[in-house]
């Protein structure tokens, strides 16, 4: 298992400590993919979406998939069966279970999830190194990290989460 992080330091100690390689990109802060993609556009891999929801019944559920990946909130509930529908959660929720603030969601906020109170849900082409590289915020909005689709499995294995595959059609 991992230590919890509070900011982008923390994260790349833990993933050093797990050996996993990263590129680490600085840039202004962003707050949505839009705002992000001038940054790294450049870079070999692909930008992840995550998206931090609840279903009716108050469960949170981590969303992750490339940044161009299409599909509708209603769709995705259907496909993992959250009851009565996916909506984003609270932003008090998002700081007190993954220690992350409103632009900055990412799959590296797992570590933080000791209780293992949030759902992870990700496109199988995450995981089927399609992309090589995959950039997600390191706690911070401020910057991107870049991992494989094998280190990812990595990560996820360590902070306890076993994800919930879908495919979403390219």
């Amino acid at each position: 298992m991992v230590n919890p992080c509070a900011n982008k330091e923390d994260l790349l100690q833990v993933l050093q400590d797990l050996d996993i390689e990263y590129n680490n990109v600085d840039h202004p802060p962003v707050y949505t993919v839009e705002e992000a993609l001038p940054h790294v556009s450049h870079l070999e891999g692909i930008f992840a979406k995550n998206l931090f929801l609840r279903d009716k019944k108050k469960k949170l559920w981590l969303f992750c998939a490339a940044h161009d990946a299409d599909i509708k909130l209603n769709d995705l509930a259907k496909l993992v069966n959250a009851p009565g529908g996916l909506r984003f959660a609270d932003e008090s929720i998002l700081f007190d279970t993954l220690g992350l603030t409103q632009g900055s969601v990412t799959i590296f906020g797992l570590v933080n999830d000791t209780k293992h109170d949030v759902k992870v849900i990700l496109d199988s082409n995450l995981l089927d190194g399609t992309y090589g590289t995959i950039y997600f915020h390191p706690m911070v909005n401020s910057a991107s990290t870049g991992i494989s689709s094998k280190d990812l499995e990595v990560f996820l294995a360590n902070t306890g989460h076993k994800p919930i595959v879908i495919n979403i059609p390219k």
